[in-house]
């Protein structure tokens, strides 16, 4: 099964994975190729849920700066 790209991932599912990934790294039952290909699916992972996390936060942001009278701002993600 061919792995999903981080970023068309839920950020549950991005952790989720994450978890696991360096639960099999802390092991150090692998091979070093193969440690090397999850640590760097993990790296991607990693990197994916954080611009989520980001995302969320400036939704947030932009939620509790507005005041009932304010008009709604456009929501613009960060770039990676």
């Amino acid at each position: 099964m061919a792995s999903k790209k981080p970023e068309n991932m839920s950020f549950e599912a991005t952790i989720e994975e994450l978890d696991n990934l360096v639960e099999q790294l802390e092991s150090g039952d692998i091979a070093l190729d193969e440690a090397l290909k999850k640590f760097e699916r993990g790296i991607a992972l990693a990197r994916s849920g954080q611009a989520k996390l980001d995302e969320a936060e400036q939704r947030v942001r932009i939620l509790l700066n507005n005041s009932d009278d304010a008009p709604l701002a456009e929501f613009t993600a960060v770039p990676e």
